[in-house]
């Protein structure tokens, strides 16, 4: 069944939407075979190929034929990370290597550079770029396909990493930023959230977090005042949920590192899917078994593809620049094209089982969705004020696919239990990927070892994974001991940050102590509303 997405129901029934950003995979990656199960969605048949990079023999006869790699059904657990980086991409998406000169000529994207950029990273990495999972190796998404709705028109805001992508999600903007930026990321940055358009109409927001939030790359999210809506999962996520307690806008953050007993679940390469399925499974159920469900609205996207292909063309026409400002050297991004596309399944007891929404009708020729589709549709289920951006003024939004007049009753209770893929443990001596490093680099904002020499890059070095979780907790808490301090000071709960005055928004000095452990000071700064 297919939803029309400028649709909805007289009276929108959802009073609480629900968002959960995965890492790093396609849709064909992920979903594409999901065809076989349901032959609307535009998935992958096997027919789907790139060429493989030419041996030295087959470059030098002009009339050899490229060797072609098609696309296989047998994805499983996957080591090592594939590239994704902005320029990898552009390579994946046009099949050329980026240049100055090769961007400037626009041409259509061909999607035929996945497996030559995967090959020239490593020997064999094509194969596993171009690979899918079969349904049944993913079964949590199997059945939420088959009983809710998926779209297999979503894209990554901006051809690059998770950063950028990520900021997309509550922003509609990176604030010009195509990758990791460690100078923007001492200060914050500085856009307006849809958490802050929420809070001013009167409406909840609250951010779930595992392991210190991704959210706080916001500049604004970093003030006192906010400090309160940010809630530790495994204390308070259930038990919100079971009470009827969701906030009206729900973000959950997953476990982005794994030490021993406690696996990452963020599908982040070289992290066990097996791990993302089971904690979506969790949510789902908590969210299902929740006196709220006949007002949810679950969003579970990915933030990027990370190097993995998908063969549907990615938009590169009528994409507007959500505040004119131009990328950084060399490549001068003017943000006008989209990402790759990515997995979305959009979950309600008010969706017909099997839905599946296909590209948006408005509000523009050219809109598509993409990850500031969730500002725009926050913004017309909630009738807020403005805009966040350009882009999300463009951007199609999906409470469309609410295609019901009644709640279903028929909704499971539970969901089907994945099958462990990797063999091993987590690897607690690992490097850190680049999105972990950043989160390190973010923590050292927070406690003020940014002013360290050794900030942004040789904090990262050599770090391990197990030491990079004792270092954010022991960020975090400082943190937190100076917000405790600052919402007892008159005005500070309730002031407002700008560029200029960032009283509210604190960092620490790198040597302060404090007595408390990270539980006890997640209890005493962060749930103190509860």
């Amino acid at each position: 069944m297919a939803a029309e997405s400028t649709q909805s129901p007289p009276s929108c029934p959802i009073k609480h939407i629900v968002i959960l950003v995965q890492e790093n995979r396609s849709f064909d990656h992920m979903l594409g075979w999901m065809k076989s199960l349901n032959p609307e969605i535009d998935g992958v048949t096997g027919a789907e190929s790139n060429p493989l990079p030419a041996s030295s023999a087959e470059s030098e006869d002009q009339n050899s034929i490229p060797r072609l790699l098609h696309f296989q059904d047998n994805a499983t657990y996957i080591d090592p990370d594939p590239d994704h980086s902005f320029q990898a991409i552009y390579e994946q998406v046009f099949g050329k290597p980026w240049t100055a000169e090769e961007a400037a000529e626009q041409k259509p994207p061909t999607m035929d550079g996945f497996a030559r950029n995967a090959e020239a990273k490593m020997e064999g990495l094509a194969e596993i770029v171009m690979s899918g999972f079969q349904p049944d190796a993913v079964p949590v998404f199997k059945q939420l396909v088959s009983e809710f709705a998926v779209c297999d028109r979503w894209f990554a805001s901006l051809p690059a990493a998770t950063q950028p992508n990520r900021l997309y999600v509550h922003a509609a903007t990176s604030h010009g930023a195509t990758g990791n930026d460690t100078e923007q990321l001492i200060k914050g940055f500085p856009q307006k959230t849809i958490m802050e358009s929420m809070h001013e109409a009167g409406h909840t927001f609250g951010i779930y977090y595992q392991y210190p939030a991704s959210t706080f790359f916001y500049r604004n999210l970093r003030k006192p005042k906010y400090l309160k809506h940010f809630h530790q999962f495994d204390l308070l996520f259930k038990k919100h949920c079971k009470e009827g307690k969701l906030p009206n806008y729900v973000v959950i953050e997953q476990r982005y590192f794994e030490v021993s007993g406690l696996p990452a679940n963020d599908d982040h390469p070289s992290h066990d899917v097996s791990e993302g399925q089971k904690f979506i499974k969790e949510v789902y159920e908590a969210l299902r078994s929740s006196p709220q469900w006949n007002e949810i609205l679950f969003l579970i996207v990915y933030d990027e593809h990370g190097g993995f292909y998908d063969h549907v063309p990615t938009p590169w026409q009528g994409v507007p620049n959500p505040d004119d400002i131009i990328g950084p050297e060399p490549y001068n991004f003017k943000f006008d094209r989209l990402g790759v596309r990515v997995p979305a399944i959009l979950i309600s007891p008010w969706i017909e089982p099997g839905t599946v929404l296909h590209e948006p009708t408005g509000p523009y020729p050219t809109s598509q969705f993409e990850h500031s589709s969730i500002a725009a549709t926050v913004k017309k289920i909630f009738n807020l004020k403005d805009f966040l951006t350009k882009r999300d003024e463009w951007a199609g939004t999906f409470e469309g696919v609410l295609n019901r007049t009644t709640p279903r009753a028929d909704c499971p209770v539970t969901l089907a239990e994945p099958v462990k893929m990797r063999e091993s443990g987590p690897n607690e001596e690992a490097s850190l990927n680049d999105f972990q490093e950043q989160l390190v680099q973010m923590a050292a904002t927070l406690n003020g070892d940014h002013k360290k020499d050794t900030y942004p890059h040789k904090m990262v070095e050599n770090i391990t994974v197990s030491a990079a979780v004792e270092y954010i907790e022991g960020a975090f808490k400082m943190f937190c001991d100076e917000c405790e301090k600052l919402k007892d000071e008159d005005g500070v709960e309730e002031a407002e940050s700008s560029e200029d005055n960032q009283k509210d928004v604190p960092t620490l000095a790198a040597t302060r102590k404090t007595p408390k452990s990270f539980v006890q000071k997640v209890f005493s700064c962060i749930i103190c509303d509860n």
